[in-house]
């Protein structure tokens, strides 16, 4: 093994629930709704503005999806707020590291292996949780995220394009994430070993997992 590398978002860094954040957001500005009324709007929102579309409009992606959930939410004509959502949401989320994340990465820099980032968030994302979380970004030989290739997990060439900046072939690399649809099955299929991170012991499929990311340090 020559290079171990993680999603971001539920593996790496913690956050409150999308709704709940939404909800400060919301209240903040006046406006009341139930956490079922956002979750409902939330959904109807990406089922007419699919994460696919972030590919090509990049931070205007979000801009446009939140005009569409404050108007499933009955909110009309604020643009600010949908730029103001997509601009400070970092600002509302309760971001920080698993609790696992520096010894990890300590020891597995120790250990002499290479490391990456492979994200569905956007380059601005990645800047504002650094700046939020004290993320020490020299652990990291690569990030990648939707802005580098305008690509998304579970597509291989994401995977891909982390591989070849690092000068590791697929069999070579691990790959940690917390769903198995974007991370373990997208990792897999482009031909990198893969875990999934499942701390609360929610996942009931047959795969390879670890609770604890110190986990690793075992295998490679």
């Amino acid at each position: 093994m020559k290079a171990v590398l993680f999603d971001l978002g539920e593996t790496l860094i913690k956050t409150a629930h999308m709704n709940e954040i939404f909800q400060r957001i919301l209240s903040m500005h006046g406006i009341h709704r139930s956490l079922e009324e956002i979750s409902t709007a939330h959904n109807e929102a990406g089922e007419l503005l699919g994460f696919e579309h972030m590919k090509t409009m990049n931070d205007e992606y979000w801009v446009k999806r939140n005009n569409i959930f404050l108007e499933k939410l009955g909110v009309f004509g604020r643009e600010d707020l949908a730029r103001f959502i997509s601009t400070r949401w970092w600002d509302y989320s309760d971001v920080a590291l698993y609790s696992d994340v520096e010894e990890t990465l300590s020891q597995l820099r120790q250990k002499g292996l290479k490391m990456g980032i492979i994200t569905n968030g956007l380059q601005s994302d990645i800047e504002k949780i650094i700046a939020k979380t004290g993320l020490d970004t020299g652990f990291f030989d690569v990030i990648v995220t939707v802005s580098t290739k305008g690509q998304m997990k579970p597509e291989k060439e994401i995977f891909c394009c982390a591989l070849d900046v690092l000068n590791v072939a697929p069999d070579e690399a691990l790959y940690v994430g917390d769903t198995i649809e974007y991370d373990y099955s997208g990792a897999k299929k482009a031909g990198l070993k893969a875990l999934v991170i499942d701390r609360e012991d929610r996942v009931n499929a047959n795969i390879e997992k670890i609770r604890d990311l110190r986990e690793i340090l075992a295998l490679v």
